[in-house]
């Protein structure tokens, strides 16, 4: 029986959305938490929950930092290129604009935005102002080190190929000198970990990724605003030949490693003339748009 996962992104993608939608669709707790745990990486949980969304009872994966790596960020946000003077130049999409006010999980926050530099310790050794980057290297030797399958970390390396290529383009940087923050990579590194454990555990033959719904507004960053999707989101689209379809929305619904993940994950475009739905997750968003905020993984079977 070939079998095929289907990425449902009406309201948007994201990290956490996806982890969610593959646990809530059958992949293993068990097998995500061991490899999450198996990381050599310091200050954060894991929490799996049910949610109400939209009126409807979805599941919630929700990385929790401590109180040295809190930030409210994800999707790579704290980047620093070369040096911190780099950063000045190429900063980061760091706060978003009209929507901040919702106070969603994934704000584009950079570091020398709110001041972190002088406030905490994260953990290492490192602070007021010494902090640990991660570059590439580190970070593939993490996935590697990492306890989960070949296959879960062959899909982990393709998506944080694609968010260290589109970032070093945004940033003017080679790709062997992006470094993420330890605090803004924490949270993505265990998104992407969960979500290609449970991809590679799920086993599906393909995966369907539709056209993802494009927003409107701007994001705020150092030195002003820039137009949704965010440069990274739009370098990973470009690069992958992800579909984007403009919808009637304000805000950023597809975050750069949601983008990643789709153009990872994507063996199709469109579904099946006819299919069997097999199994069903629904994931849930952090954000407060005017869209239902959930992600469906569906397991389908194509029909002749």
């Amino acid at each position: 029986m070939t079998k095929l996962l289907y990425l449902e992104c009406t309201s948007g993608i994201s990290g956490d959305m996806v982890a969610a939608a593959l646990l809530d669709a059958g992949a293993s707790e068990e097998a995500v938490r061991r490899a999450l745990d198996s990381l050599d990486v310091e200050g954060f949980s894991v929490e799996i929950t049910r949610v109400r969304k939209s009126g409807l009872d979805v599941c919630d994966f929700n990385v929790v930092l401590d109180v040295a790596h809190e930030n409210h960020d994800h999707d790579m946000a704290y980047l620093h290129g070369r040096d911190h003077a780099r950063v000045q130049d190429h900063g980061h999409a760091c706060e978003r604009g009209r929507d901040h006010e919702h106070g969603h999980g994934h704000d584009h926050d950079h570091v020398h935005g709110h001041g972190d530099d002088a406030r905490h310790s994260h953990g290492n050794g490192h602070s007021h102002g010494e902090h640990h980057h991660r570059g590439p290297c580190e970070i593939a030797a993490l996935i590697d080190g990492a306890a989960m399958t070949e296959g879960a970390k062959t899909i982990a390396h393709a998506v944080f190929g694609y968010v260290a290529a589109a970032e070093a383009r945004a940033h003017g940087v080679p790709v062997e000198e992006v470094h993420f923050h330890e605090v803004g990579a924490v949270d993505s590194i265990a998104d992407i970990v969960a979500i290609a454990v449970a991809a590679d555990d799920l086993a599906c033959d393909g995966v369907v990724v539709a056209d993802l719904p494009c927003g409107y507004g701007t994001v705020r960053c150092q030195h002003g605003l820039i137009p949704v999707p965010a440069p990274a989101t739009a370098f990973i689209a470009e690069a992958a030949g992800l579909p984007l379809a403009p919808i009637d929305v304000e805000g950023e619904l597809v975050t750069p490693t949601g983008a990643a993940v789709a153009a990872a994950l994507r063996t199709h475009d469109a579904l099946p003339e006819r299919f069997a739905i097999r199994a069903i997750g629904a994931g849930a968003g952090k954000r407060a748009y005017d869209t239902p905020g959930i992600l469906r993984a569906m397991i389908i079977e194509p029909l002749a």
